[in-house]
């Protein structure tokens, strides 16, 4: 991600001091204090053009919609939730204030417009917890459940109780009758992480438009049952750009173990390589969500050491794929706890995202711009 200072944005903008400010505080141009003055901003680089095309009238339509799947303008309406001046919220409630006390079944409740708390459900599944028995669990009811299509909200929410059931039941065991949060850290015999991994569960639970919210909205969009929307969104979430980044948090401090911070950042950036740690397109400022679970507990020595010397190096504060991996080792969980928490915490914003597709009774179907040969046709001149 580049930053401009704001004469270079005054420049490229051609506009007046004001009118960048105004920008700024609308949402169309991200800022971020300057680490060498922080009396001064810098200005996202793609902002900045985007705004300055737009003003020059040089946007065609193509352009708009090619950029608009890349951090760019909103493609389609959703009232679940949004990120403005670099917070979160659902449905008009701050995420990381919800986070304080709320649980991931009320904050379910509150994605699905549902004025019942949910209960978690089942808690015995065919496979032993884990995240292959999270797509199998899935698999199996794509191939029993109805299509969404023509069905109501109040059926379609029913039906996303238990498509949540299954995945709990395939990723966190125990009783029925007892929060997600609890039932995770029971599995995991670690009853101090259960207040984190409340949190934790809160703050994951919808992000805006993501990829894999993108792809379970496709899904739904086609009339295809809940679950395979979910099963979409979940296939999509294992990518290491996504829900899996904290594979590379992880191996960036197993680097800084072995190395030093400063050496196994140096050369991670050096290798062309990305990052995983440390800034996020929508958060100038700081990924709110890993400032509210960072602050509940100590970070372990090789993470604290990355964080400090990542975050001057870089310029970009850490991300929540830092602060889920960190608290997995804070608390000593499972290898692959940061993906479960994440799984189990986003299906609740895929399910709310799937419905709320269904209701709007549009198909996501968009056109590609050809960039291939020329076609020929046999009958052509």
């Amino acid at each position: 991600m580049s930053w401009l200072t704001a004469e270079e944005a005054l420049r490229a903008l051609k506009t007046k001091p004001q009118t960048l400010y105004a920008n700024v505080s609308r949402g169309r141009i991200r800022a971020k204090p300057d680490p060498a003055d922080p009396r001064r901003s810098l200005y996202q680089t793609a902002d900045v053009q985007r705004l300055a095309e737009r003003h020059a009238g040089r946007r065609k339509a193509e352009t708009v919609a090619a950029e608009a799947i890349r951090w760019g303008d909103p493609v389609l309406s959703s009232a679940i939730s949004t990120i403005t001046g670099g917070r979160l919220s659902y449905r008009g409630r701050d995420a990381a204030d919800l986070a304080e006390e709320a649980t991931l079944e009320q904050t379910a409740a509150l994605l699905w417009n549902s004025v019942e708390t949910l209960c978690s459900g089942s808690g015995s599944g065919k496979d032993p917890p884990s995240l292959q028995a999270a797509f199998l669990a899935l698999a199996r009811r794509v191939t029993s459940d109805l299509p969404s299509l023509g069905r109501s909200q109040a059926a379609l929410r029913r039906e996303a109780h238990g498509v949540l059931s299954s995945l709990a039941a395939a990723l966190a065991a125990g009783p029925s009758d007892e929060l997600l949060h609890l039932r995770l850290a029971a599995s995991w015999e670690r009853p101090d992480a259960a207040d984190c991994l409340r949190r934790a569960l809160v703050l994951l639970a919808d992000h805006e438009l993501n990829a894999s919210t993108f792809a379970a909205r496709v899904t739904a969009s086609a009339g295809a049952s809940l679950s395979a929307a979910v099963l979409s969104g979940l296939a999509t979430l294992t990518g290491p750009l996504h829900g899996a980044a904290w594979q590379g948090v992880e191996a960036l401090t197993e680097a800084a173990s072995a190395l030093g911070a400063e050496q196994a950042i140096r050369r991670t950036l050096a290798q062309g390589n990305h990052l995983a740690a440390f800034g996020h397109p929508l958060y100038p400022d700081g990924d709110i969500r890993a400032q509210a679970l960072l602050s509940q507990f100590s970070l372990p020595s090789p993470f604290a050491e990355v964080r400090a010397v990542g975050e001057d190096m870089v310029g970009e504060k850490v991300n929540v794929d830092f602060a889920l991996a960190a608290m997995a080792a804070a608390f000593d969980l499972p290898k692959e706890a940061p993906i479960i928490v994440f799984s189990l915490s986003r299906c609740t914003g895929w399910l709310a995202h799937a419905m709320e597709q269904i209701e709007s009774g549009e198909l996501i179907r968009p056109r590609a711009r050809y960039a291939g040969p020329a076609p020929i046709s046999k009958t052509g001149a």
